[in-house]
């Protein structure tokens, strides 16, 4: 077996704020949505830097409070690109890791993380 790609679920609860974190603050695109009628669950795919997610409404696909791990390069600057968009409900720092990397971690309004890691060598 060969895997081309993996996709993270990640469970949010309301529309809006999860649009304001994923595209308005981290800066990710919406690629298409789905429903499958009016007043059903969301279900979406948004991007960015090679990034992909899928969001959804739906209560059987995942657990909330879930944890995807990002591996990157640019940290830094992303970091700076966070911090000057003033988000008022998340101003994440870098912090060194014990396994030589540098990390980002950010929360959703779900309780999902999303630990950004650049490698230092």
């Amino acid at each position: 077996m060969e895997a081309s790609k993996v996709i993270p679920l990640i469970r949010i609860f309301d529309e809006a704020k999860a649009l304001e974190f994923y595209v308005d603050w981290l800066g990710f695109t919406i690629d298409w949505t789905h429903r499958f009628g009016d007043n059903f669950p969301l279900y979406l795919q948004v991007s960015r830097d090679g990034i992909v997610l899928h969001l959804t409404e739906h209560h059987g696909d995942c657990t909330p409070g879930s944890k995807v791990f990002i591996e990157c390069t640019g940290l830094t600057e992303y970091h700076t690109e966070l911090l000057e968009m003033n988000y008022r409900f998340n101003r994440p720092g870098l912090e060194d890791a014990p396994w030589n990397a540098k990390t980002m971690e950010v929360i959703d309004p779900f309780g999902n993380k999303l630990l950004f890691n650049e490698s230092k060598g």
